[in-house]
């Protein structure tokens, strides 16, 4: 069962084959049985996610009408506030911290009855693209242990990959839900910017930060999009529109007509092999179901990482600003005001983070 769709277990649930506790206690059973090697989770709430189970459970008996998902269960991104479950952002300048609120991203997922396992790992404070950052330790690709899942959510990816979830939430500022899901060969999508709200979502970069749905198909997507998106008021960038038809679209899957831009920029050298044979593979198909190729030209795509390095950084470095002892995060030290943030900063911080709020600095 575990290596089911999330659909196909949604259905198993609605049909009365499965319970979610029984649903549920399979993927922990999952999670203590891989996680050892592949370190998808920071923090498995086996307590909670069983509470939360047995709830759905007795919903359903009592005939009530739930969402597609209900009872499902999911992994999410320890960049996310969730009430009273350890969020530490993969850094250990947050270390033992228990948020006293929901994100809005936990919030719908909870309204959905949808099953929250616990927190997975990621490049601290969602730096990085390896997941190599965390403060603690490397999560590993489950196809392949001695490689990296990509990041900065690569525990998220792992754990769809690894069997321990068939859903998951991540967060994208600069690939970060992307490149994981190409790596561990999942799904994962970046909102339109404003599309699910970033309310308790710990800030990276606010004006690129954004959380979207993984998963292993891209109906499981679609349905995991439909749940956490949408209009909230909490959060001032949030588009206030309608969700587009994204479930519809996977199930129809009708390309025909479609036209798909190609980026003339991104031909050239430095692809491997296999990897651009796959991609004109994938052209190739999406030709023969209908679809126009179009060739786009974007004349500044060769600055486009320049100018993420100045933004994000920039702006990292004004959001991590708050992490100073005083207002947020762990204390270090004793003295002067400007001594213990020092110290703070200097034990609470790794390097990458360090070197990204030096280079936003000073940009």
């Amino acid at each position: 069962m575990i290596k089911n769709s999330a659909v196909e277990m949604a259905k198993a649930l609605s049909s009365n084959e499965i319970s979610s506790v029984e649903l549920t206690q399979a993927h922990l059973d999952q999670i203590s049985k891989v996680d050892t090697d592949v370190h998808a989770f920071l923090h498995v709430d086996s307590e909670g996610a069983l509470a939360q189970a047995r709830d759905v459970d007795a919903r359903r008996k009592a005939g009530e009408k739930l969402a597609p998902l209900a009872g499902v269960p999911l992994a999410l991104k320890d960049v996310l506030v969730q009430k009273g479950i350890p969020t530490t952002c993969g850094s250990k300048m947050l270390e033992g911290w228990r948020p006293p609120y929901d994100s809005t991203v936990v919030s719908r997922l909870k309204d959905n009855g949808i099953i929250i396992l616990g927190k997975t790992n990621m490049d601290e404070f969602a730096m990085g693209s390896s997941t190599e950052n965390s403060a603690y330790g490397p999560t590993h690709n489950p196809w392949d242990l001695a490689r990296i899942p990509g990041g900065s959510g690569g525990g998220s990816s792992a754990a769809l990959a690894a069997f321990e979830a068939p859903l998951a939430i991540g967060t994208d500022t600069g690939g970060s839900i992307r490149q994981p899901a190409a790596v561990t060969g999942t799904v994962g999508v970046k909102p339109t910017y404003g599309g699910v709200s970033r309310y308790g979502l710990v800030a990276f970069s606010s004006s690129l930060d954004q959380a979207g749905p993984c998963a292993r198909t891209v109906l499981d997507a679609a349905y995991l999009h439909e749940a956490i998106g949408g209009y909230d008021r909490m959060d001032s960038t949030s588009i206030n529109a309608p969700i587009p038809p994204v479930v519809e679209a996977a199930k129809n899957g009708n390309v025909k007509g479609m036209k798909i831009g190609v980026i003339k920029e991104l031909q050239g050298d430095g692809y491997q092999p296999g990897v651009l044979k796959l991609f004109n593979q994938s052209l190739e198909l999406l030709a023969s179901l209908g679809a126009e190729i179009v060739e786009v030209s974007c004349k500044y795509f060769d600055y486009a990482l320049a100018a993420y390095y100045l933004i994000a950084p920039s702006e990292c470095s004004s959001n991590l600003a708050r992490f100073d002892a005083m207002r947020y995060g762990i204390r270090v030290g004793e003295g002067s005001a400007e001594d213990v943030m020092s110290a703070t900063r200097q034990q609470g911080f790794g390097r990458e983070v360090k070197r990204r709020i030096i280079l936003g600095t000073y940009a």
